[in-house]
């Protein structure tokens, strides 16, 4: 494909951010927003918030309406998508299997579909590592095999597998960000991660650190890792954000569709995140240890090389400053009564 990386142009259209009042999504927005594209946000606020979209313009309404998601293209001149709107549960996933193939995979066949009708062919899509199951090395690479254990998760590669196919049949090109754990908040904890709707362990740690009555559940402490705990890649938001801005440029270059991994490449346990969330804090996390969870791999890190060379991504930010922000934007919200 013809690399046209010196010929960017710089009347660019606006970008369609699909579930763009939640938690990634409305970093992500901003991110955009920072670098001056116009961009505008459809979102069915089920799990979003409007206050998150700050000053981009928000759409109400489904990804599945194709002649809602066709008319913002046209209206608002869209040249690039990316799309964030989704189930992510994976608990929830394996109990009702029917509302995650339905909203992540059938609903996603519907937005890129009224995205061609309106010659919008330029995709970036909200993965998993979770595609990936429990790997066989670490840290993963893009060419590891997928082996989804979950409903989630095969929802993703389901999502993956289409792209590819509209790749061949109607020129898409597309970016797929196989993400590891997003967390923490923008770094002036004007928007964050709500902790009512999510299972992700620093909100979730947070949350028993700053609320009476919460105990964070550590689900196993005998794995063969120095402490006992799982060992996973937490990034921050705005690194993941940043990741999302890269990929519209290289895709705005002319560049061919391409998979990769978003993390940092370095792995940490989940009593190494509690032990950074009390110094953020300068309290304790209460907290019990419980049985192991089924499917949970040991050890999960991401090799970030690929998104390296491809976008000229890294990421910025440790530990130590995700949980920061992260408390900084919960602190936030209860002092607010939020």
């Amino acid at each position: 494909m013809t690399d046209n990386s010196a010929n960017l142009s710089v009347d660019v259209g606006a970008v369609l951010v699909t579930g763009g009042a939640g938690y990634i999504g409305s970093h992500t927005v901003r991110s955009l927003r920072a670098t001056g594209r116009d961009v505008v946000v459809l979102d069915t606020l089920e799990l979003g918030s409007k206050e998150a979209v700050l000053d981009a313009p928000l759409v109400v309404g489904d990804i599945a309406d194709r002649g809602l998601v066709t008319a913002i293209c046209n209206d608002y001149n869209v040249t690039q998508v990316v799309h964030f709107a989704a189930y992510k549960n994976v608990g929830e996933s394996m109990q009702h299997p029917g509302k995650y193939f339905r909203n992540n995979v059938a609903n996603t066949a519907e937005l890129i579909e009224a995205c061609l009708a309106a010659q919008v062919k330029q995709f970036v899509f909200s993965s998993s590592c979770s595609v990936y199951g429990t790997p066989s090395a670490v840290p993963v690479t893009e060419d590891a095999p997928l082996s989804p254990e979950s409903v989630y998760a095969q929802t993703k590669a389901m999502v993956e597998t289409m792209l590819h196919w509209y790749g061949v049949t109607n020129d898409l090109r597309y970016v797929s960000l196989r993400y590891f754990n997003a967390a923490g908040a923008s770094l002036d904890a004007r928007i964050g991660e709500n902790w009512n709707y999510t299972q992700n362990l620093i909100p979730l740690a947070m949350r028993a650190m700053l609320l009476e009555g919460q105990r964070l559940k550590v689900f196993g402490d005998d794995y063969g890792t120095p402490d006992g705990s799982c060992i996973r890649d937490y990034i921050h938001v705005e690194d993941l954000a940043n990741a999302h801005v890269k990929s519209l440029e290289y895709l705005a270059k002319g560049r061919p569709s391409v998979e990769l991994n978003v993390g940092t490449g370095t792995g940490s346990s989940v009593l190494e995140v509690i032990k950074a969330a009390e110094a953020a804090g300068s309290r304790s996390v209460p907290h019990d240890i419980v049985d192991r969870r089924a499917g949970d791999p040991v050890s999960v890190y991401a090799a970030p090389a690929s998104a390296e060379q491809t976008l000229g991504w890294t990421a910025e930010h440790d530990l130590e400053a995700i949980v920061q922000t992260a408390y900084q934007w919960h602190l936030s919200q209860v002092e607010r009564g939020e």
